[in-house]
């Protein structure tokens, strides 16, 4: 397998810009049933969610599937309308965004899909798939400075400039998904959701996304948010990491921190079960279950959506919906038994 580029923490500066501000972010879906598709429920996708995504960092969004990360990167992008909350990009709030100027926000903010085999239009080129971007927000007028520019960005990504007259389906996976990261590249945006970009591809592929990722960022200045639920993965290519469950906010720390420090009982666990390649190592370490299944978006439980799965829940954790507050410096946690969350000696928080 190609190593993994190990990618150091980006040197914070308390001065730089957030580029991205979501705050309070909601994403519900309703549920009909019957002839006249009545309303019967609420999907809550995404539920009061808040984090910043600083310029020029990468922010790891980890969690089960289902939990909704997707969800929340596409309405960042405002491929989805939230449901309520803002997101603020550049400063500008880009909720209420229509027509030009959701356009112009394209420009500057773009999505590399998960499956690289249903993301790619079969009917069309790999030149074409790359290169409609640029005809759309009208970058590259000239043909010739069209076809140069995208003989360019298959170069940057790896791929022949030779190959561009080429249909998906005459490229593997890897290259398939490079085709799906020149896309992304060629209007020269700002920011960058990855929605799982390697989680479809063979394990020996994931690591040459993994590092190309990283050189593009170097290279480009880009800004990431990158979605997966591999934690291993993450902790190479993050510089801060939020961990998610159930539509909500469970834990926000820096990478570094949140592996060598997890706080909330659902990180825990995640990280007990990264597999370890030493076997000696592997052997001795303590393992910590979760137990039954995830509860039903539709009907998510009271209080902290965790308590049904939590080792550690008790009786006030069914009464209190626990926010996510910095318990150590610039770490948050959104669990009332953690030491120092705000409530009294047992760790309990006031509502």
């Amino acid at each position: 397998m190609t190593s993994v580029a190990t990618h150091g923490p980006v040197q914070m500066n308390p001065t730089r810009d957030v580029l991205v501000d979501v705050r309070n972010l909601q994403v519900h879906f309703p549920v009909t049933s019957g002839l006249l598709q009545r309303k019967v429920g609420v999907v809550k996708a995404v539920d009061d969610v808040s984090f910043s995504i600083k310029r020029g960092e990468t922010v790891g969004l980890v969690g089960e599937s289902g939990c909704g990360k997707t969800t929340l990167g596409r309405a960042i992008l405002r491929l989805i309308d939230p449901t309520g909350g803002q997101i603020y990009f550049e400063g500008e709030d880009v909720t209420s965004l229509r027509g030009g100027e959701l356009r112009r926000l394209r420009r500057k903010a773009q999505i590399i899909f998960q499956d690289p085999y249903s993301s790619l239009d079969p009917r069309q080129t790999a030149g074409n798939t790359i290169g409609e971007p640029l005809l759309i927000h009208g970058t590259t007028p000239a043909r010739r400075e069209y076809r140069s520019r995208v003989a360019e960005l298959m170069e940057v990504v790896g791929l022949n400039a030779n190959m561009a007259d080429r249909f998906p389906h005459e490229f593997s996976g890897g290259q398939r998904q490079r085709i799906g990261v020149a896309r992304a590249l060629s209007v020269r945006p700002d920011f960058i959701v990855c929605d799982e970009p390697i989680s479809a591809l063979d394990v020996s592929i994931q690591a040459q996304i993994i590092n190309l990722l990283v050189r593009l960022q170097s290279e480009f200045k880009l800004t990431y948010l990158f979605i997966a639920h591999d934690l291993s993965v993450v902790r190479h290519i993050s510089d801060r990491i939020v961990v998610m469950y159930l539509g909500k906010v469970m834990e926000i720390a820096d990478r570094d921190e949140l592996y060598k420090n997890p706080l909330h009982p659902y990180t825990k666990a995640l990280l007990s079960a990264v597999p370890v390649p030493d076997p000696d190592v592997e052997a001795g370490r303590q393992r910590l279950p979760i137990y039954g299944e995830i509860p039903s978006p539709l009907h998510p439980p009271s209080g902290c959506v965790f308590r049904t799965r939590c080792p550690q829940a008790i009786e006030a954790c069914g009464a209190i919906v626990p926010e996510p507050r910095e318990v150590e410096s610039e770490h948050r946690a959104a669990c009332i038994r953690v030491p120092g969350y705000g409530g009294d000696e047992s760790g309990v928080a006031s509502p």
